[in-house]
């Protein structure tokens, strides 16, 4: 009721300004150049969005809010788990670099740009700020309504994160954090993010998904995890010419959606918090259900030399519904892994699995069973017949030196046999 409310007197106030400005009839048309843009037509974005210019010592800049509250729901998730995740949530995932916090002092922050190629010349015209509180999750956006705002709104994004000890973004990293330190040292202030460690979920998102799926974008995400689908979005390589317009014309109904779509790329990343570490904290937690999934995060074990864990869940994985490259795959991994946790027989079960049926591994399985019967075993008819069956499938300068040093010992055994027969 309140949002319905809140539309409606946002409605009334465009009308009124309409009728304001043709109240003595319409315009004249121009002849030559457009007029200057009057200070009504400047607040044209207070006719649309709810919020109001903030003043800071170098200025002033417009600034929105939004309130999600507890009991609403983004898709499969409820706002009021965030509230409820484990301080030490994000230490797994960032391989111990980030300290235990709690979810009211993480910040969730996003930006809409000029370029999607950051630089110098790149300025975030729209930065959201989001975090999570006992009633629901708040986000605070800072826009420049021309920029010679930046100033005033990186200001007050500074003074804003100064309760906040974790920076949570997707792909911030690489280009959010860069370009707002950037703008920060241009504009001759003191970047806030030092203090802060930095969770980027991008990187845990792709472990944990690009084996299932073809895009780990965000928006990507929030449908096939979150199921939520948006409607009205705006692309997001269309929002830098969006804004240009917005600054030529000073109308701001085409830059509306680019505030939503910053709003639920920002609310989609918290869902997200609460679901990805999950899966490196605890993997039972999690309650990973895709074989794919599994996989992911098992080779992160791997890559973190937990070893067992590691091929727990690949066998896991394998043991689910997945594609027969990620299969052979993954037999050959947990091949690797048997073999440096000492458990030889298991490997070589597993090398026999892939040395008899075609797949991309086949031809390295038969290798190591070869290096098996040639070096541990001395089984050399064994080693040449494993040597053979490759060199059926796939001809390599290694494979036949190895035939032709197993022909030479099978020789020599040969010729041997009659002596020992006689003695």
């Amino acid at each position: 009721m309140q949002d319905t409310q809140a539309q409606l007197e946002l409605l009334r106030r465009r009308i009124a300004r309409i009728d304001r400005k043709y109240a003595n009839g319409p315009p004249p048309r121009p002849q030559t150049a457009a007029p200057a843009v009057s200070e009504e037509e400047r607040a044209h974005v207070e006719e649309w969005l709810s919020g109001g210019v903030v003043e800071s010592p170098s200025g002033v800049h417009y600034q929105t809010t939004r309130f999600w509250e507890r009991y609403r729901r983004h898709g499969a998730m409820d706002v009021s788990m965030l509230d409820e995740l484990p301080e030490d949530l994000f230490g797994a995932v960032s391989e111990g670099l980030i300290p235990p916090s709690s979810p009211r002092r993480w910040a969730f922050v996003d930006t809409e740009t000029t370029g999607l190629a950051g630089g110098t010349g790149t300025t975030a015209f729209l930065i959201g700020l989001g975090w999570i509180t006992a009633e629901g999750f708040r986000l605070k956006q800072y826009f420049l309504r021309e920029p010679g705002e930046e100033r005033s709104a990186l200001e007050s994004l500074a003074a804003d994160l100064e309760p906040f000890d974790v920076l949570v973004t997707y792909n911030g990293k690489t280009f959010d954090q860069p370009l707002l330190e950037t703008r920060y040292r241009l504009a001759r202030l003191k970047p806030p993010f030092a203090r802060m460690t930095h969770m980027d979920l991008l990187h845990g998102s792709r472990r944990l998904w690009k084996l299932r799926f073809d895009s780990c974008r965000l928006v990507e995400l929030e449908g096939q995890i979150l199921g939520v689908e948006r409607e009205g979005d705006v692309p997001g390589e269309l929002i830098p010419y969006l804004y240009f317009e917005y600054l030529r014309k000073k109308e701001i109904a085409r830059l509306v959606p680019v505030f939503h779509h910053n709003a639920i790329d920002i609310l989609t990343l918290a869902c997200l918090a609460a679901i990805v570490p999950f899966a490196f904290r605890d993997p039972s937690e999690a309650r990973l259900a895709h074989g794919a999934e599994m996989i992911g995060v098992a080779r992160w074990m791997r890559k973190a030399e937990r070893f067992e864990e590691a091929l727990t869940w690949m066998k896991l994985g394998i043991e689910r519904r997945i594609s027969d490259d990620l299969l052979y795959r993954t037999l050959w991994d947990i091949a690797q892994l048997e073999r440096k946790c000492g458990r030889e027989e298991a490997a070589l079960a597993r090398y026999r699995e892939l040395g008899d049926v075609p797949n991309a591994h086949r031809v390295d399985a038969l290798e190591e069973l070869a290096k098996h019967y040639e070096h541990k075993a001395r089984d050399y008819a064994q080693a040449m017949d494993c040597v053979r069956t490759a060199l059926a499938v796939c001809e390599t300068p290694e494979m036949l030196h190895r035939a032709q040093r197993l022909e030479k010992k099978l020789s020599k055994r040969a010729a041997a046999m009659p002596s020992l027969l006689l003695d």
